[in-house]
């Protein structure tokens, strides 16, 4: 029979303590603002890589539920109709009026060297923006928005 032998702890040192690393904060200062026009009351318009081509006119909504993208930009893209599952539930759209998706498709989005699967929703309406990034997009980067600075943060490696 053979017995372990646990390591004799010296009664003058100081107990270990388990080292702890300080939670990354996110946030916005004055700083943040510089390069942008104050005051200003505009939407957070930014350029997004999506499925390997940096798109112009995507709209960061923190109100909204679902990404969406117009159908100028799904045809820019190269996407058939084929690529499209079905979506069922009709949108309001920024007017008020009912609209009917074309369907849905999950595509990536790369920011710095992160990449997030998006569902988008692609609708065939007007738009000034080509797409619209919502709150699952910024949930799963781990992403802040800040309208006032014009920026999005969030935490990456490197």
């Amino acid at each position: 029979m053979s017995v372990a032998r646990l390591p004799i702890e010296d009664n003058n040192s100081e107990p270990k303590r388990a080292r702890k690393e300080a939670p990354q904060v996110i946030g916005f200062s004055d700083e943040d603002k510089i390069g942008t026009i104050q005051p200003h009351d505009d939407a957070l318009v930014v350029i997004l890589r999506i499925k390997g081509y940096d798109v112009k006119r995507v709209l960061v909504d923190q109100g909204s539920a679902v990404e969406i993208m117009y159908l100028d930009l799904y045809k820019g893209l190269n996407l058939k109709p084929e690529d499209l599952t079905a979506y069922d539930s009709p949108l309001v759209s920024f007017e008020g009026k009912t609209v009917t998706p074309k369907g849905q498709i999950r595509l990536p989005i790369q920011t710095g060297s992160d990449v997030v699967e998006v569902d988008f929703i692609v609708v065939d309406t007007y738009s000034p923006y080509t797409a619209i990034v919502a709150r699952p997009w910024l949930y799963a980067l781990g992403a802040v928005s800040s309208t006032l600075h014009q920026k999005v943060k969030y935490s990456s490696e490197g």
